[in-house]
């Protein structure tokens, strides 16, 4: 009975919570840099302000700027671990004002663009966890203590 229960937890594996939060950064971080990111760069700015959304008044410009520093600047700040839980904060503000501005809090596949709503909860969850957590090791935050 007790093989079957380390068996079941998967008590043969080590326990490291800082690998955890290194594996769920890079991870997130090259995600939402490759995906959401890459597409954003400078290159692409004309095409990108033709039909981006403006929020709170600011103009599509400004709000495309605040997006592509979230994706192209942060996104690449968590990979590395530099400034890891600003960056987290920075990302996790900007998603939940597109899920809560442009996807009104989409999530079960009704409606225009809910199709994404599972992905921005998991970014977002993840997001919190680094913020809350830290950069983990392999990052130029803990090669900073």
């Amino acid at each position: 009975m007790s093989s079957f229960k380390n068996l079941l937890g998967a008590d043969f594996l080590p326990s490291s919570p800082r690998l955890s939060l290194t594996i769920l950064r890079i991870a997130t971080g090259a995600t939402l840099f490759l995906r959401h990111g890459w597409e954003k760069r400078p290159s692409q700015w004309f095409a990108f302000m033709a039909h981006f959304p403006s929020l709170f008044h600011l103009g599509a410009p400004l709000t495309f700027l605040i997006a592509f520093f979230s994706d192209f600047v942060c996104s690449f700040l968590l990979v590395i671990g530099l400034g890891t839980r600003w960056a987290a904060a920075f990302c996790f503000s900007n998603i939940f004002v597109a899920w809560a501005f442009v996807h009104h809090f989409a999530f079960f596949g009704h409606g225009p663009m809910a199709e994404h709503g599972e992905l921005i909860v998991l970014y977002l969850g993840a997001l919190l966890a680094i913020f809350l957590g830290g950069p983990g090791f392999l990052s130029f935050d803990s090669a900073r203590k």
